[in-house]
């Protein structure tokens, strides 16, 4: 096949079958000049029919790719699929073309209606020769690797940018020739061949419509079966007839979708596995269909520039020499241009100085790169992402690809907004923001971690369901998971959406029955988790209903690590609540009464613990000690609190919470069934508390420490004691001495024997302290050690060194 004769059979049939590669920078720019040179009538594009409505919006200045159509079935977000699209993207320069030039733009590719309501089911079987159909299977889904392989290159990628990419043009007609030559013998089945029927069916559509020059953009792989016999005078000569590909499609199910333009990253088209295949280096191709010219030299520019942004020392001179290096390494491969592969290497050597580090920050920063795209306010959206478009201009919060922190001071009213609408997503699963933890102490500071992901569109899509704006649907979701709701999804359904793909199914998420407390699964620990959520976000609509529910089952609820796993998180709704601002009116007697029971239950709950148990109730131990400390000890039984009722505890006399717990622990402190964890942990609590004085604690170390005590239960009353940190083993010689005593006393077989449970004591403790320790233990043994310490100083060779620091000091002797 010649060049010319593929053109004139081109001509003659009217329709130009144009194979590219999805998301390759040369097959762009080629494209781009072949329709300008064209001028079709009409643009036939692989993608779904159901986006010809949106195609329009391509023109809108504001549309800015990396973007992606969406489709999504009505009722089930969870059934979407997207066509991602990056300005070096050739279908996205023929939408371009064709918006410019007023020619019609038609998708062509199998309608969404059909692949979204498809199964698993219609999959392609597998063929009667399995090696065979792997060996096919393989060049369908690598077509491009399999011509690497062809010719010499173990890197399919590398062979497309030289033979295609580094020449500025795409030899379409040779691309069409070497497909035919790979698909060879190659019969279409499945999926594949009621695509490429559809994609003829939509050309004989446009033929029959009198459109007489027709430019249809598809991958490479599908141009043979598109484009027929070149010696023909009609553009599907050789191709199966329209009646075999009505047969193809007849019947196949179908369901109602809607579609529209969403915001995309490049970094999520670095992971994309589905249409377009994904390309591993988006900022790359990015620039090399934006910087024609001199590309490794702006390359290596723009990567000096990053590593300066950083502090980085980068002159002019590392620029001159790494781009030196990479041409002199695309020389020495034969390559046309310098890839990504030279450039990368040139900047490990040059610019980082051999350091993988920045590198790193390269490879994110350019290779992949941190675009995010934007979609103009015309767009087709659901009323609550148009709410959420609206909130975020309103707090000033723009979406951004990259993590960005963000520090919040809650005292300030647009720091406080901000905080309220993160946590009003986090309840509808649009995890826009993670809390981290805050560099301050104070409980005014929030830090954030924002990153935007195109997934958050579909969460957004399946939340509309609870209401329209992002309070309303946020209070919704609340009530229906007090009720006995999914932890995310719509009414009807729940799913979450991977990181790495599309989203995936989940089994259904209906709630249980209506009214507070009506959802049976909805534990204790979950609802006043619920309460917490709540006053962050600041929902005072669907407070009132979560705090009837959790009152219910609290009532009902006479397990006291369930009480002790709620308490926690509703001492710190109260507080922080009102360093919110936020009114929550019955949440103090709520945390009274849970208390109250958690202190009259304490002495059941530690009765009869194997290991185990008694593991997981000092959590809870250390939990509610935490939480007591920070309840106001003026706040009456009641929940009110402030100027004139601070000391009503006093006037009536009942104990502040500090002090009921307190109580809770001296009362079963001293009981002879106690696990040693427990038994150690309450003696370190009242001990730090200023209830029991060092001599007492002693005492009942050295009690507990007695010969009559099995040592793996001693072992446990020393890491229930010490837990609470090394320091006080460090201040007091004789807890020390008396664990130091008791353990070299120990016979081999028993230090065995409890060897592994001090070692994950001790183990915990922070470097520093376990060195203090050390040295404490050393000196234990009195004055002798010091004294032989001192017998081996060589003072003849010290004095070499003390004559120094005489000198330093301005001594002479």
């Amino acid at each position: 096949m010649t060049r010319a004769e593929p053109e004139t059979a081109v001509r003659a049939a009217g329709v130009s079958v144009l194979g590219v590669r999805h998301h390759g920078p040369g097959s762009a720019r080629s494209l781009r000049a072949e329709l300008e040179r064209l001028k079709p009538d009409i643009v036939l594009i692989e993608g779904p029919p159901e986006a010809d409505e949106l195609v329009a919006l391509a023109a809108d200045p504001e549309l800015e790719p990396p973007v992606a159509l969406l489709a999504h079935v009505p009722g089930e977000p969870s059934r979407a699929a997207f066509w991602p699209f990056a300005v070096f993207s050739p279908e996205w320069q023929a939408i371009r073309y064709a918006a410019a030039a007023g020619a019609p733009v038609r998708f062509c590719d199998l309608p969404a209606a059909h692949s979204l309501a498809s199964s698993g089911e219609d999959r392609e079987d597998a063929g009667e020769d399995p090696e065979k159909e792997e060996g096919a299977r393989a060049v369908r889904i690598d077509p491009i690797g399999t011509l690497a392989r062809a010719a010499g290159y173990d890197d399919p990628e590398r062979w497309w940018e030289d033979a295609v990419e580094h020449r500025g043009d795409t030899p379409f007609e040779v691309i069409a020739e070497a497909m035919a030559a790979v698909r060879e013998g190659h019969v279409p089945e499945g999926n594949e061949a009621r695509r490429e029927a559809f994609m003829r069916r939509t050309i004989r559509k446009a033929v029959k419509d009198g459109f007489e020059r027709i430019a249809v953009v598809c991958g490479a792989w599908h141009v043979p079966a598109l484009a027929g016999s070149a010696d023909a005078r009609r553009w599907d000569a050789g191709l199966p007839p329209a009646k075999a590909d009505d047969a193809l499609l007849r019947g196949l199910p179908k369901a109602k979708v809607e579609m529209t333009w969403v915001p995309w990253t490049y970094g999520r088209l670095s992971a994309w596995s589905g249409y377009g295949a994904g390309v591993t280096s988006p900022g790359w191709y990015h620039h090399l269909f934006a910087a024609p010219d001199r590309p490794v030299e702006r390359w290596l520019t723009g990567a000096a520039g990053v590593l300066r942004g950083e502090d980085l020392p980068v002159s002019s001179a590392h620029v001159i020499e790494a781009v030196r290096l990479a041409h002199s390494l695309g020389v020495l491969r034969g390559r046309p241009l310098a890839g990504l592969a030279e450039v990368t290497e040139a900047v490990r050597a040059v610019l980082c100085e051999g350091d993988d580090l920045p590198v790193e920050l390269i490879q994110r920063r350019m290779v992949v790169g941190e675009r995010l795209g934007r979609v103009p306010d015309t767009t087709p959206m659901v009323p609550l992402q148009r709410h959420l478009r609206e909130e975020q201009r309103r707090v000033r919060l723009k979406p951004e690809a990259l993590d960005r922190e963000l520090d919040l001071d809650l005292r300030k009213p647009l720091d406080l907004e901000r905080s309220r609408l993160l946590h009003r997503l986090r309840l509808l699963g649009v995890d826009w923001g993670t809390l981290r933890e805050s560099r301050s102490k104070g409980t005014f500071r929030e830090s954030w971690t924002l990153v935007w992901r195109p997934e958050f569109d579909i969460d957004l899509i399946e939340a509309s369901a609870w209401g329209t704006t992002v309070p309303a649907a946020a209070s919704a979701r609340v009530r229906d998971l007090a009720d006995g709701g999914k932890a995310s999804g719509g009414p009807s359904g729940g799913r979450r959406v991977g990181s790495g793909g599309p989203p995936g199914r989940r089994g259904s998420g209906a709630g249980g029955p209506g009214g507070a407390g009506g959802g049976a699964g909805v534990s204790l620990a979950d609802l006043t988790g619920l309460v917490e959520k709540c006053l962050l976000a600041e929902l005072p609509d669907a407070l009132p209903h979560v705090l009837d529910a959790l009152s219910a089952r609290a009532a009902l609820d006479s397990d006291v690590t369930h009480l002790m796993a709620a308490l926690p998180a509703m001492v710190r709704a109260q507080r922080y609540g009102d360093v919110r601002g936020t009114p929550a009116a019955g949440l103090a007697a709520i945390v009274d009464a849970l208390l109250t029971r958690v202190c009259v239950g304490l002495g059941a709950a530690v009765t009869g613990l194997d290991d185990d148990a008694a593991r997981d109730l000092l959590g809870h131990v250390d939990a509610v000690h935490a939480a007591v400390g920070l309840l106001d000890p003026g706040t009456d039984s009641h929940g009110a609190s402030g100027g004139g009722g601070t000391g009503s505890r006093e006037l009536s006399g009942e104990d502040s919470p500090k002090d009921r717990w307190l109580g809770a622990l001296r009362g079963v402190s001293g009981r002879s069934d106690l696990h040693g964890l427990i038994e150690g942990r309450t003696v370190r609590i009242l001990l730090d508390a200023g209830d029991l004085d060092a001599d007492r604690a002693g005492r009942r170390m050295s009690r507990a420490m007695s010969a009559g005590h099995p040592p793996a239960r001693v072992a446990a009353w020393v890491e229930g004691f010490v837990s609470g940190g090394g320091l006080l083993l460090v201040h007091d010689a004789r807890l020390l001495g008396l664990i130091d005593g008791w353990l070299t006393g120990l016979v081999p077989e028993a230090f065995v024997d409890v060897l592994p449970l001090l070692r994950r004591t001790f183990g915990a403790f922070a470097a520093p302290e376990r060195r203090s320790i050390g040295e404490r233990v050393r000196s234990l043994g009195g004055g002798g050690t010091a004294a032989a310490a001192a017998e081996e100083i060589d003072e003849e060779r010290a004095a070499a060194a003390v004559r120094t620091v005489l000198e330093i000091l301005g001594r002479t002797s």
